[in-house]
């Protein structure tokens, strides 16, 4: 494969393209529910079977979502070969974890590829959710133990020791708890988060716009209850990060951006100070960077930063 370059856009052309993005994921994830109460579950954490077709590489969120909608059980391009074994240089498979409203393809479409050209073995799962192209709405502690399962079977198959993870949003949040709850603190050496909603977030307002609706809250609790999880205050947070927000045998890269308009306000990803935990703004690299939630995964300064965490003794320089 290839050498890529993903592309940077303007601040605007990436805003509009993040509210584009989210309004299909919105009105896709309004058929999907009503799919799911009708069909049986044939994805999400079910191992990957030979009819998942691999998806090609992306260079933004827009267009790997508008793949995955007409591929739901996509699987980007150098993720799941069960048959890859981790070389020294790379001892530790990287597991991918999607977001909230995103799945394994629309979020991991450029990262993968690139990690696996870097000589890593890469697998990513869907999670919190039973089919269609928009996951990661199902109980968070549920979504952890898909995530245990799908580590447990990554490690099986590589014969590695323990792992690390990427994730974005929740993905980057979620796997705490499995770190925490449900063994992860022994089969996890790195957690590498993107805009992770840590301590929760105001969804800049919408969250608290769905509890003034009539009806508005209790739909989140039924159609998506990872995004009541998500609200600063959830009893879900509460419990996660009560007695410690990190386990001393893990290493913690949080990646934030200023312009974060999903997790509000971006200071909120940050885990709480520790010899183990690094807390990065992308601002404070480069003054210019206008990357927001969605695309953060897509942009180059951010895929640098999450390379140097993987594997800091090669870590280079990112350029602005």
């Amino acid at each position: 494969m290839r050498s890529r370059r993903l592309r940077r856009t303007p601040r605007r052309r990436l805003l509009t393209t993040s509210l584009a993005g989210l309004t299909a994921a919105v009105c896709i994830g309004v058929s999907g529910v009503a799919r799911s109460q009708a069909a049986p579950d044939t994805s999400d954490a079910a191992p990957v079977v030979a009819a998942d077709p691999v998806g090609p590489p992306q260079d933004d969120f827009a267009s790997a979502l508008a793949y995955s909608v007409a591929h739901p059980t996509a699987v980007p391009s150098g993720a799941n070969d069960f048959t890859c074994r981790p070389g020294p240089e790379h001892p530790r498979p990287v597991v991918l974890v999607h977001g909230t409203f995103e799945n394994r393809y629309d979020n991991w479409a450029a990262l993968a590829p690139l990690l696996k050209e870097a000589g890593y073995c890469v697998f990513a799962l869907n999670h919190g959710g039973e089919s269609g192209p928009l996951l990661g709405t199902g109980d968070e502690a549920a979504s952890a133990r898909q995530l245990a399962d799908f580590v447990d079977r990554v490690r099986s198959a590589t014969g590695a020791a323990k792992v690390d993870l990427v994730g974005h949003s929740q993905g980057g949040m979620m796997p705490r708890y499995y770190i925490k709850n449900l063994g992860g603190a022994d089969a996890v050496d790195k957690l590498v988060a993107l805009t992770p909603s840590n301590h929760g977030t105001t969804f800049s307002g919408l969250g608290l716009l769905a509890r003034a609706i009539p009806g508005g809250d209790e739909l989140l609790g039924v159609a998506c209850p990872a995004c009541s999880q998500q609200l600063i205050g959830s009893d879900f947070l509460k419990g996660l990060n009560a007695g410690g927000e990190t386990d001393p045998d893990v290493t913690y890269t949080v990646i934030t951006t200023r312009y974060d308009e999903v997790v509000t306000p971006y200071t909120s990803a940050y885990l709480a100070a520790a010899p183990n935990v690094t807390n990065i703004k992308l601002q404070d690299l480069c003054p210019a960077e206008v990357v927001e939630h969605i695309n953060i995964s897509y942009n180059d300064l951010a895929t640098r930063l999450v390379l140097n965490a993987l594997d800091p003794a090669h870590a280079r320089r990112p350029a602005c």
